[in-house]
């Protein structure tokens, strides 16, 4: 067996993370309720298996006209505000919609779908 070393001596640095979802174009469209999503994600996100146990480990704040900003103070996924966001959309029935789009590291944005007509072609006939 290999000998087990003791961890006393080493201190755990503090890892934070910061995450920005952007909300701007469907909420300047009025289909997207910005204070609505932050009060679910109070609620939903789980703090060591527990909702409901942000304290000063995590904290949700709301910037400017449709951004919202979770700062952690631990261990946080991105994939699990991105999984979040889309729940709330399947929730308000905004799915079909709107897609949550990876910017950039820890940078979310939530983007109509395209839709393409291709049915002016056929009014020409």
């Amino acid at each position: 067996m290999a000998p087990v070393k003791s961890a006393k001596g080493v201190k755990k640095e503090k890892v934070t993370h910061k995450f920005i979802i952007d909300a701007t174009q469907p909420a300047s469209d009025k289909i997207f309720d910005v204070a609505a999503f932050e009060k679910f994600l109070h609620d939903k996100i789980k703090v060591e298996g527990r909702t409901g146990n942000l304290g000063d480990i995590v904290q949700i704040s709301q910037e400017g006209d449709g951004k919202i900003v979770v700062i952690a103070h631990t261990q946080f996924s991105g994939r699990y505000l991105k999984y979040l966001t889309k729940k709330f959309l399947k929730k308000n029935q905004l799915r079909d919609w709107l897609r949550v789009v990876a910017i950039s590291r820890g940078v979310y944005q939530l983007r109509f779908f395209n839709v393409v007509n291709d049915g002016d072609d056929e009014d020409d006939e």
